[in-house]
């Protein structure tokens, strides 16, 4: 029977503070609230793609993602084309929020 107990408050004492964030929010005007967003990540450095591996590879551009409260690079790189016709969409950062990119027709 302890050895369950001391099991069980293990387990929700690690995983009660595992990772905890917290968002600040406030309303103005007609009651809607905004949420505190990290500031946008530093403008991109492009630079010519060097040569294709091969035929069905498209260029990923070097782009920013969040790493927490900072920003993280990841320079351009050639990425097998999932299906025909097939091109990259950059990630973006618009109205505070980050969108991945994604392979579209």
């Amino acid at each position: 029977m302890k050895t369950r107990l001391l099991a069980l408050l293990l387990l929700a004492g690690t995983s009660m503070f595992a990772g905890p964030r917290v968002f600040f929010g406030f309303g103005f005007g007609g009651g809607g609230y905004r949420y505190y967003a990290p500031p946008p990540p530093p403008p991109v450095a492009y630079y010519a793609a060097p040569v294709a591996p091969g035929p069905g590879y498209g260029w990923v551009d070097g782009y920013y993602y969040p790493v927490g409260p900072r920003w993280g690079w990841r320079p351009g790189y050639w990425a097998a084309r999932p299906f025909a016709g097939a091109f990259w969409v950059a990630p973006r950062y618009y109205g505070g929020r980050y969108y991945n990119g994604y392979w579209r027709r």
